[in-house]
C-alpha cells in the first residue's frame, strides 16, 4: 500500500514552517544606524535654521531687523511688529513683481523645449537602428563634462550680430543647448528599462514611430521627464551668470538680477526688504519641487541597476 503526499504539504526533510514563523530581517527593513540619523539632523539643521530666519526676518520692520537678531522675534511680544511692508518694498519699488515675470518667462520655455527635444532623441536612440547611434550618443553623453562658461565669449558675440543680445531668446538657447546633453542621457536610460514587448505590440498593430512615441512612451516616461524638470527649472530659476552676462539689468532683467542690482545695495539700509525679495525667489521652486518629488527618485535611479 503506497502512502500519498498531499500537494503542499511539507516532506520530512522540509521544516515545518507557519504563518508565525519570522522572517529573518533584511537589509532593507533593518532600521538606520544612530550616526545616520544623527546626520540627517544635523544637515536638516543647518539648512532649515537659516531659512526660518530669512522668514522671520522678512516680516520685521527696518529698526528691529537692524538692530537684533531674529531670534528675538520669537517672542510673542514682540510679534506686534510683523508687517507686509517688506514684500510690497520688494515687489513695487524693487520692481521684483516684472522680474518675477520675466523668470517665468525664461524658465518655462528653457525646461519644456530641451524635455520635448531630448525625449524625441532618446526615443531614437534606444528604439530606432540608424548608423553611428551609439558613437552620436556617446558624443552627447561627453559634451556633460563642458563647462557652460567657456562658450558665453563666442556665444556673446554671435547673439550681438544676430541683434539677439539682452533677450529672452538668447537664455533660452544658451539653457536648452547645455541642459540637452543631461536630458538625453536621463531619458535614454529610463527608456531602455521600458519593457520592449509593447513597442513590438505597437508595430505589430500598425502604430507609426510618432504613435507610439505619443501613446506609450511619454506616459510611461513620465518619472523621468519630471525629474528633469524639477533640474532644469531650478537650474534657470535660480541661474545669475548666465542671465547677467546675456540679459543684464533693465526691463528683460529675471529675479536674480533685479536682486542683485536692486536690493543688495539696500543691505545698508536694511535687511529686511533683501530677506523679503530672497523669500520671494524661494516660493515657486519650492512649490515645484513639491508637487513634483514623488516622481524624483525613481526617475534618477531607473536604467542606473539591471534586475
Amino acid at each position: 500500500m503506497t502512502s500519498t503526499v498531499q500537494p503542499g504539504a511539507p516532506t520530512a526533510t522540509e521544516p515545518r514552517t507557519s504563518r508565525f514563523t519570522r522572517r529573518p530581517r533584511t537589509t532593507e527593513e533593518s532600521p538606520a544606524h544612530w550616526s545616520v540619523k544623527a546626520a540627517v539632523v544635523i544637515i536638516c539643521f543647518f539648512w532649515i535654521v537659516p531659512a526660518f530666519g530669512a522668514l522671520i526676518t522678512s516680516f520685521r520692520n527696518e529698526a528691529d531687523a537692524n538692530n537684533s537678531g531674529w531670534w528675538t522675534a520669537l517672542n510673542p511680544a514682540n510679534w506686534g511688529s510683523f508687517t507686509f511692508g517688506n514684500y510690497h518694498d520688494a515687489i513695487v519699488n524693487a520692481q521684483l513683481g516684472q522680474a518675477f515675470i520675466n523668470s517665468l518667462a525664461i524658465s518655462l520655455p528653457a525646461t519644456f523645449i530641451p524635455i520635448l527635444i531630448a525625449a524625441f532623441a532618446a526615443y531614437a536612440f534606444t528604439f530606432m537602428q540608424f548608423p553611428g547611434r551609439d558613437v552620436m550618443f556617446l558624443i552627447i553623453v561627453s559634451l556633460l563634462v563642458v563647462p557652460n562658461f567657456v562658450a558665453m565669449v563666442p556665444l556673446l558675440q554671435i547673439y550681438g550680430s544676430l541683434g539677439l543680445g539682452g533677450t529672452f531668446v538668447s537664455v533660452w538657447l544658451f539653457h536648452i543647448g547645455f541642459g540637452m546633453s543631461l536630458a538625453i542621457f536621463l531619458f535614454r536610460n529610463y527608456m531602455a528599462t521600458l519593457p520592449r514587448e509593447i513597442i513590438e505590440s505597437a508595430k505589430v498593430d500598425g502604430a507609426s514611430h510618432y504613435a507610439t512615441f505619443y501613446r506609450l512612451i511619454l506616459p510611461m516616461s513620465t518619472p523621468v521627464l519630471a525629474s528633469f524638470a524639477i533640474f532644469q527649472f531650478l537650474w534657470v530659476w535660480n541661474d545669475l551668470l548666465v542671465a547677467l552676462v546675456f540679459i543684464g539689468p533693465g526691463e528683460n532683467a529675471p529675479l536674480t538680477v533685479a536682486v542683485k542690482n536692486n536690493l543688495i545695495g539696500q543691505q545698508g539700509q536694511g535687511w529686511n526688504i533683501v530677506t523679503a525679495g530672497g523669500i520671494l525667489t524661494l516660493i515657486l521652486p519650492v512649490i515645484v519641487f513639491l508637487s513634483m518629488q514623488r516622481y524624483f527618485v525613481r526617475g534618477l535611479t531607473a536604467g542606473s541597476v539591471k534586475g
